[in-house]
């Protein structure tokens, strides 16, 4: 799942630390993809470290659950077959496409239902300590934190998440994943073409897209 459809699961908590760990595995992987850390059993002296270690936790559960899903295979292989021919000579694999492709139109609905707000999500990121967090992360094994820091401020400073409301940009925001991995993976005509079938998909998954929510918090509480 992506940054919004992560924070839903523990939206009403107050604990800064807890949210960002939920969040931390993608902000990592988005920074510098060469970084792996394996924090899961990290014991620290200080709670907010250990929150933060909770919330990754909570990230990797909810991952599992959901990659696992009926729903996620099911619409994740329908996106890829339907998007594929679109893109012809895209360098783009199918399956990262579908993959990314459903995420996104999840973090887009909870969105535009109301379900949660962006504004909420950055507050708590604005909440927490830099020094904090350099402390998760070099309890953790990550030895510069100099890459991640940089990415982390600007995503913060950007607030690039507030376009994931926008039907329109849902093909923008693919683009722009795509491109962490290929560095052209889509013409204009290309982009086109996919928010068409996007705001399609979008629109037949608005009726019951929250099972899956509703799915993982039941497995979340078992």
């Amino acid at each position: 799942m992506n940054f919004l459809s992560h924070f839903y699961f523990d939206r009403e908590v107050s604990n800064c630390y807890l949210i960002l760990g939920t969040v931390l595995p993608d902000l990592l992987k988005n920074a510098d993809k060469t970084i792996i850390l394996h924090p899961e059993k990290l014991h620290h002296e200080n709670s907010n470290v250990n929150h933060i270690v909770e919330g990754w936790n909570r990230h990797l559960a909810v991952d599992r659950y959901f990659h696992s899903s009926d729903f996620f295979l099911t619409h994740s292989h329908q996106l890829k077959k339907i998007l594929t021919p679109l893109i012809e000579s895209s360098p783009v694999k199918p399956f990262f496409l579908g993959h990314i492709a459903i995420e996104l139109i999840l973090d887009n609905l909870l969105l535009t239902t109301g379900k949660i707000t962006v504004n909420n999500f950055y507050n708590h990121l604005h909440g927490c300590d830099t020094s904090i967090i350099e402390d998760f992360l070099t309890s953790a094994g990550l030895k510069d934190t100099t890459l991640f820091f940089r990415f982390y401020e600007g995503f913060k400073r950007d607030g690039y998440l507030h376009t994931y409301s926008e039907t329109p940009q849902i093909a923008y925001a693919l683009k722009r994943i795509c491109m962490r991995v290929w560095q052209d993976p889509f013409t204009q005509e290309h982009e086109t073409r996919m928010n068409e079938v996007l705001t399609a998909y979008r629109q037949l998954l608005l009726p019951d897209f929250m099972t899956i929510f509703y799915e993982i918090d039941r497995k979340l509480l078992a």
